[in-house]
């Protein structure tokens, strides 16, 4: 981020845009799963600092977080986990979109979700995003 600064203080409207979870220090998700906790909350903490950095020069620092599970590779290596039951990455993409293309100006330090920013931006129907409409979506986790 140190190395982007520069040109970033010369873009019309730098954002830099995390995908961590909100900050949280409940200990169902930390005595579950200490390490992998341990490492999506560094990265949380990583964006509260760049935040504070460089956020008075301008530059949106924000997080984004999936509500549901999102049927990536990844998920469909762990047992037990369906992926008819999780979300598309389309959400993802589309929210991390309409963060992007907002004014940075005064706009850091959020940890935003998915589904909230879409409706933001006036997409409220998010049945298109589901692999099966039909099943109940499996929420992700850190999302107290």
């Amino acid at each position: 981020a140190q190395a982007c600064l520069p040109h970033l203080l010369q873009a019309a409207n730098p954002h830099i845009l995390s995908l961590a979870p909100p900050p949280s220090l409940n200990p169902a998700w930390w005595g579950a799963h200490t390490g992998y906790t341990l490492a999506k909350m560094g990265m949380s903490l990583v964006t509260l600092g760049l935040a504070a950095e460089f956020g008075p020069h301008g530059v949106a620092i924000n997080a984004l977080w999936p509500r549901t599970v999102i049927a990536t590779d990844a998920i469909n290596m762990l047992p037990g986990v369906d992926a008819a039951a999780c979300r598309r990455p389309e959400i993802m993409a589309d929210a991390a979109y309409a963060v992007l293309t907002r004014q940075a100006a005064g706009f850091h330090g959020q940890f935003l979700i998915d589904d909230e920013v879409l409706a933001q931006a006036g997409i409220t129907d998010l049945s298109g995003y589901a692999v099966d409409p039909s099943r109940a979506l499996l929420p992700d986790l850190f999302l107290d």
